[in-house]
């Protein structure tokens, strides 16, 4: 996987919170350095639990 790739973050539509694979989720169980695409189907977003299918790229 590139680099461009692990580094890229994830928005989540429902309450905008930002997935960055350098920080990760540590309350969530998810280590800094985790790649979006690695993360189980079954994490939630920490802010509003909205589901891992409801977050998109996010373009800075």
């Amino acid at each position: 996987m590139s680099e461009t790739a692990t580094a890229q973050k994830w928005i989540c539509v429902s309450c905008g919170f930002i997935y960055d694979p350098e920080e990760g989720d540590p309350d969530g169980g998810i280590p800094p350095g985790t790649a979006f695409e690695d993360i189980p189907d079954s994490w939630f977003c920490p802010v509003c639990g909205a589901r891992k299918k409801d977050f998109e790229v996010f373009a800075d």
